[in-house]
């Protein structure tokens, strides 16, 4: 993992899901570690609930034989990124809608 598109943080992460995802996480205190020098103890948690939770997803599927998109839907979103008007009238629309205020949680 020694590309240059990703930060430190990046690859600590990385490294540290695939080694959950693995289930050798347990007994690599040197992953570990480098993974709380990233990652503050809720970040880690949040981290680690998301790689079990997308690897769980995954195995569910697979064995479900459930695909993840139809392959129409896949062209249509890899069409819609590389139309840069698509997406500038899909989020005019959004802040056009965009509420004055939010409502108070509390109330």
């Amino acid at each position: 993992m020694d590309s240059a598109l990703f930060s430190e943080k990046d690859k600590a992460a990385i490294h540290w899901s695939k080694c959950v995802i693995n289930n050798t996480a347990g007994k690599r205190d040197d992953v570990f570690e480098e993974a709380r020098r990233h990652f503050s103890e809720p970040e880690l948690v949040e981290l680690t609930m998301v790689a079990t939770y997308f690897d769980m997803r995954n195995k569910f599927n697979d064995a479900m034989r459930i695909p993840i998109e139809e392959q129409d839907q896949i062209n249509l979103t890899l069409k819609r990124r590389k139309d840069p008007a698509s997406l500038k009238q899909y989020l005019e629309a959004i802040v056009a809608d965009w509420p004055a205020e939010f409502p108070d949680p509390g109330e």
